[in-house]
């Protein structure tokens, strides 16, 4: 499996629109953080979880050239907002299947309505089939088993994927023990750190770390990141040595 980081930023993005935090002003790339999505690909599978707003830049930067389906983690919009630019893959490809909480899909038809119109539709309007993800039914994608994780970002419903040796969680505050059984023997896991200081919603550096020690895999990425974290090299050494922040355009190979 082809892993491809497309987006490892926070919501606002790094570096923030009139932002003169030294981070923002950072040089290095690797401090340059557009909002998070992942791509994921094998045998001439390919699908990509969340869609944010840089969806179509991201997509280029890579040079994906299809996409089998879109996994969403829940409905904000630095996860949703890309969803318009789909157009290109619904021009060669048909329809995007998108998995979702039900929550989710009811969502997007509110903000995307047009989307999801039956009468009328506009000719260019991007096309979609909608499948929900339910908590504890695993399901299939390109002979894979994905199994949903159900955490909770702050009071609200998240979903992390589980694939194989691999998974990915983003905008995690809490996890249950029930969905915590489900990570173990991880080769690779993908995890929110947003900052140093606590947040309400999310894992800090201190949380995320303590998470690592309690699920154990054997690599870990750091995602979701943003400008108060820190300069990515002077984070970097002071991690754990399976543990890494990932940035963006960052590719690794299960």
């Amino acid at each position: 499996m082809n892993i491809y980081f497309l987006g490892t930023g926070t919501s606002q993005g790094i570096p923030i629109i009139g932002s003169s935090h030294p981070v923002c002003k950072s040089i290095d790339p690797k401090d340059k953080r557009l909002r998070v999505s992942l791509w994921m690909s094998w045998n001439n599978h390919s699908y990509v979880i969340d869609c944010g707003p840089d969806f179509r830049q991201q997509m280029l930067a890579a040079d994906c050239q299809k996409v089998d389906g879109i996994l969403f983690t829940h409905e904000h919009s630095d996860h949703t907002a890309g969803l318009d630019d789909i157009r290109p893959f619904n021009f060669k490809q048909g329809e995007m299947p998108i998995y979702a909480h039900q929550r989710v899909i009811e969502n997007l038809k509110k903000r995307f309505d047009y989307v999801f119109e039956t009468e009328n539709r506009y000719p260019g309007a991007p096309s979609v089939k909608t499948i929900e993800v339910i908590n504890d039914h695993p399901f299939e994608l390109g002979g894979k088993t994905v199994i949903p994780i159900n955490v909770m970002h702050g009071n609200l419903q998240v979903f992390g994927y589980r694939i194989e040796n691999f998974a990915y969680l983003t905008d995690v505050k809490t996890v249950a023990q029930e969905e915590i059984d489900k990570l173990k023997n991880l080769e690779v896991l993908v995890l929110n750190a947003l900052r140093i200081e606590p947040h309400t919603t999310h894992f800090n550096l201190q949380e995320a770390l303590s998470f690592i020690a309690l699920v154990q895999p054997k690599k870990v990425y750091l995602t979701h990141i943003s400008h108060l974290l820190g300069f990515h090299e002077e984070v970097q050494q002071q991690l754990p040595e399976n543990v890494f922040l990932a940035y963006d355009n960052l590719a690794i190979t299960l």
